[in-house]
């Protein structure tokens, strides 16, 4: 045997010996071993990032693991209960007397100062004169107590809070005021049953009656830079000034249903957006959230966001709420995150837009895709 194939053996030897000298656990990483068991550990709690869509052309914003849903409070017109407790008023004439203002002749009569003002055709700054002859519009007047909203006072008395707003004259902002007195149309004698059919709310009726009044001369609260701070439920909510720029898309995926009647003759107020599980909901532009919740069965998780000149943009179907009423939200922050809640056959978002309480394409006002 050669002296080079003896020194080969002499080392390959050395080797073997030494491999049995290492000690447990200086080897491999155990966690890529194959039979080694996998460390216990605590189950992650965040959720699968979402699945990529097709999109419009905006960024896609990340979601923070840390994000969960927040606890939508109870909305406002639950907070302050409501007495049908409204005083019948005789139509009559009223003779205007030294300092008397609408106000104190409301007082005095028991009749709304408004519906004074519509009936003797007194414009505003609401100027009477001593002496003049004003005509006293009779019917059921409520008087409004501080917190009360319209779609509680609608329940007192079982009567469709829409009636309510035009009986009144209604307008925006449709904050009511602590003193304010309400003409109440009358109603037919109702079933417990059909007592209870009245019983749901719409949009319409969140936008202008799910506010809740405030004294005569306050002013609606100002919004929240977060989610953090949770406006109470007596505070009424201020909207921006104006629009603040154009819309954009809330969020990616196709339009499985469009705005207007359906084939078999149901109406839809918006847009229906197919999108996966968990697509984040961005807000259409800059605004102030005005409710957040599910109390419109049809439409499950709703997030409602006001952006000035009448504007508002509606979320429906969400599976996550990630925003509170009272807050100040940009244009394309996450507001929800997409689901299939309410009557919803697919995880979609069910996105409107409404001028007043108008119902608006949202296809006449979003970006080209």
């Amino acid at each position: 045997m050669g002296a080079a194939l003896r020194e080969l053996i002499a080392v390959l030897l050395m080797g073997s010996a030494l491999a049995g000298c290492i000690p447990p656990g200086a080897g491999p990483d155990p966690a890529y071993a194959s039979d080694a068991p996998a460390p216990q550990q605590a189950p992650r709690q965040e959720r699968p990032a979402p699945r990529p869509t097709s999109a419009p052309s905006y960024p896609r914003p990340e979601r923070e693991p840390e994000v969960r849903a927040l606890p939508a409070p109870p909305p406002a017109w639950e907070s302050r209960p409501v007495t049908a407790d409204a005083k019948l008023v005789s139509a009559s004439t009223y003779v205007v007397q030294p300092g008397d203002s609408l106000r104190s002749i409301a007082a005095k009569t028991g009749a709304g100062s408004e519906a004074i003002a519509r009936e003797n055709n007194i414009p505003a700054p609401f100027t009477i004169r001593s002496g003049e002859r004003l005509t006293i519009p009779g019917g059921r007047y409520h008087l409004v107590r501080a917190g009360e909203t319209g779609i509680a006072i609608a329940r007192a008395y079982s009567v469709d809070w829409s009636r309510i707003v035009a009986a009144n004259a209604l307008a925006e902002p449709y904050i009511l005021r602590t003193g304010q007195r309400l003409l109440v149309p009358s109603t037919r004698a109702e079933t417990i049953e059909e007592r209870a059919a009245r019983f749901h709310i719409d949009i319409d009726d969140i936008l202008t009656g799910g506010e809740p009044a405030i004294a005569a001369k306050a002013k609606p609260a100002r919004p929240t830079a977060s989610s953090a701070r949770v406006l109470p439920a007596t505070a009424a909510v201020s909207a921006p000034a104006r629009l603040a720029g154009q819309f954009q898309w809330p969020l990616r995926g196709s339009i499985v249903k469009r705005f207007g009647p359906g084939k078999s003759g149901e109406r839809n107020d918006g847009i229906k957006i197919a999108a996966p599980l968990d697509t984040p909901v961005l807000a259409a532009a800059d605004g102030v959230v005005a409710y957040v919740g599910s109390d419109v069965p049809a439409l499950g998780g709703l997030v409602i966001v006001k952006h000035g000149n009448g504007w508002t943009s509606v979320y429906g179907h969400a599976g996550q709420l990630l925003v509170q009423r009272g807050q100040s939200v940009k244009k394309g922050q996450m507001i929800a995150l997409s689901g299939n809640s309410g009557f919803a056959d697919r995880p979609e978002l069910h996105f409107e837009l409404r001028q007043g309480r108008t119902p608006v394409d949202p296809l006449a006002r979003l970006p080209a895709r």
